[in-house]
C-alpha cells in the first residue's frame, strides 16, 4: 500500500531527485526513517521507510533510499494539515529526535490536499542532524506555501487567455481599462513592446545593487528559461526564413541562457555534513551538457568557471570542486575525473575512448604535409575540436603509446608519426606506407636502428621505438 500512498519521485542520472518548476532544496538529513505511528488501519496506509536521505524543499519532503535500488517517495507540503511542536523531555534526551506531522489522505488511500481523513507521520532522525533547525525550516516552508504561487501564476495566465476572447468578440475600440484596443499585427507588436518594457524594468531593478540582484535572481532565471524555450521553439519554425547571421546570434543567445543559473544550488547551509556528497551529485548532472559540446572531455578549470557562473552568488572554492569530483568513484555516475601525466586534470565521460582520439591523430599525422613538417597542438585542436592545451595532452598521450615522436625546437613542439617502427634491419628499403620510397643507405639505417635501440633502453622521447 506504500506505493499507493506516497507519490514516487523521478531521479537524475546521479541519483538526485528531479525538482519541480521553481522548487528549491532547503535542508538535508541523513539516516532518516519516515513512518507512521498511528494504530490500525491508518498504519497500513502509510509506508515504513527505513534509513534514507530526507530532503526538505519548498514544495515537498523527499525521502531517498540509501539502498542500491534507490527508491524515492515524497510528501507534498500541500497535503500536510498540521505540524506538531517538538516537545523536549527526559525520554527524548536518550532517544532519536522525532518530528511529527499530520498528512491528509483521500478515500482511495493516497495523500491529497483535500483528503477526508488524515494520518500522523513521523520523521525519526538517526543521523547527526540538527532537529531544531530542520523543524524551523519545515515550519517556514509550510507556512510560505510556495506551491500556491506557482499555481496562481499558471492560473492567471490561463485566466488572461480566457478573458481575451470575450473582450475581442465585443467589437469595441476600447478595453475595460480605457486604453485603445489593438488587434491583429498591431496588437501583437504592442504586446511584445509591453513585454520587453516590463523585462527592461526588471533588469534595471535587478542590477541596482547586490541586494536587489539577489532578490531578483529567481525571477531572472525564470525569465531566461522562458526566453530560451521561445528561442528553441522559434528556431525550428523559422529555419527556412532566417539568415545565417541571425541563426548564429540565436545560438549564441541560447549558449548564454543555458548557463544563467541553477535554480536550487547545493549550499553548506542547506546540506550541512552532506554538502560535498550532494554537490558531487549536482555537479555530475551539470557537466552532461558541457561534455556533449566538448566531445566527451573538458578541462577542470573550464568546468569550475561554468559551474560557478551557473550558481550565481553561491560560489564554491576550487577545493570544494576537486573534492566533489573525487567522490564520483563512490557513486554510479557516467563521468570521471582524470589526471594526465603532466598534471592537467579533466572531466570526461566513461564512454570516452582514447583509442578513437589517437586514431584521429594518427590519420592527421600521416597526411603529406604532416609527414614533412609535423603537427602542432593547434593542428590537433582543429581536428579534434578541443582547446590547444587539451590537444597537446592528447598528443603527449599518443606519444606515450608509441604512435608519435616529438621534436622540440625554438618554434615549440612538433609531433611526427613514429617511423622507427617501420624500419627493418634485414630490409634496406623503407616501407611505402607513408610515401617514403627512396633507398636508405646501410650506414644510415644502422645508425637509426642504434638510436632506436638506445631509446628503447632509456625510455626517452621515443617510447614506442
Amino acid at each position: 500500500m506504500a506505493q499507493n500512498c506516497l507519490p514516487p519521485v523521478l531521479l537524475t542520472g546521479s541519483g538526485r531527485p528531479v525538482l519541480l518548476p521553481n522548487e528549491i532544496e532547503c535542508f538535508f538529513l541523513s539516516s532518516v526513517d519516515l513512518l507512521c505511528e498511528d494504530n490500525e488501519p491508518n498504519a497500513n496506509l502509510f509506508p515504513h521507510l527505513k534509513s534514507g536521505l530526507l530532503t526538505l524543499t519548498t514544495h515537498r519532503l523527499i525521502w531517498l533510499s540509501d539502498s542500491p535500488s534507490a527508491s524515492a517517495f515524497s510528501v507534498p507540503l500541500a497535503t500536510i494539515s498540521h505540524i506538531f511542536s517538538h516537545k523536549k523531555s527526559l525520554k527524548s534526551v536518550f532517544a532519536s529526535p522525532r518530528v511529527r506531522f499530520q498528512v491528509s489522505l483521500s478515500p482511495e488511500g493516497t495523500v491529497s490536499a483535500s483528503g477526508s481523513r488524515s494520518v500522523v507521520a513521523t520523521v525519526v532522525i538517526r543521523g547527526k542532524g540538527d532537529c531544531d533547525a530542520f523543524l524551523a525550516k519545515f515550519w517556514e516552508n509550510w507556512r510560505g506555501r510556495a506551491w500556491e504561487e506557482a499555481e496562481s501564476v499558471s492560473g492567471s495566465g490561463s485566466g488572461l487567455g480566457s478573458n481575451v476572447a470575450p473582450a475581442a468578440s465585443s467589437g469595441g475600440f476600447y478595453s475595460s481599462d480605457g486604453t485603445v484596443r489593438m488587434v491583429g499585427v498591431s496588437g501583437i507588436l504592442r504586446k511584445q513592446q509591453e513585454m520587453w518594457e516590463s523585462t527592461d524594468r526588471s533588469l534595471h531593478e535587478a542590477f541596482q545593487d547586490l541586494n536587489a540582484l539577489m532578490s531578483k535572481a529567481k525571477e531572472m532565471v525564470m525569465l531566461a528559461e522562458k526566453m530560451r524555450t521561445q528561442l528553441l521553439s522559434g528556431s525550428s519554425s523559422q529555419a527556412n526564413t532566417t539568415g545565417d547571421e541571425q541563426m548564429g546570434s540565436k545560438e549564441e543567445m541560447q549558449e548564454l541562457l543555458l548557463s544563467v543559473g541553477i535554480i536550487s544550488p547545493v549550499t553548506k547551509e542547506s546540506a550541512g555534513a552532506l554538502y560535498h556528497q550532494q554537490l558531487s551529485r549536482q555537479l555530475a548532472d551539470f557537466v552532461k551538457v558541457p561534455l556533449e559540446r566538448a566531445g566527451g572531455i573538458i578541462n577542470l578549470i573550464d568546468i569550475y568557471c561554468l559551474f560557478n557562473r551557473a550558481r550565481g552568488t553561491e560560489l564554491i572554492s576550487p577545493d570544494d570542486l576537486l573534492q566533489a569530483c573525487s567522490l564520483w568513484e563512490k557513486f554510479d555516475v557516467p563521468v570521471v575525473l582524470r589526471k594526465f601525466d603532466s598534471g592537467v586534470m579533466v572531466i570526461q565521460t566513461k564512454s570516452h575512448s582514447d583509442e578513437q582520439v589517437i586514431s584521429k591523430i594518427k590519420i592527421l599525422a600521416t597526411k603529406p604535409d604532416a609527414l614533412r613538417s609535423g603537427i602542432s597542438a593547434s593542428d590537433a585542436a582543429k581536428t579534434l575540436g578541443v582547446a590547444p592545451a587539451m590537444a597537446k595532452e592528447h598528443l603527449m598521450s599518443a606519444e606515450s603509446k608509441g604512435v608519435l615522436c616529438r621534436d622540440i625546437s625554438p618554434d615549440g613542439f612538433r609531433f611526427y608519426i613514429n617511423l622507427f617502427l617501420e624500419f627493418d634491419r634485414d630490409d634496406k628499403y623503407s616501407k611505402k606506407r607513408f610515401g617514403v620510397t627512396e633507398q636508405v643507405p646501410s650506414d644510415l639505417l644502422d645508425e637509426v636502428l642504434a638510436i632506436g635501440a638506445q631509446v628503447r633502453g632509456s625510455k626517452g622521447s621515443y617510447p614506442g621505438a
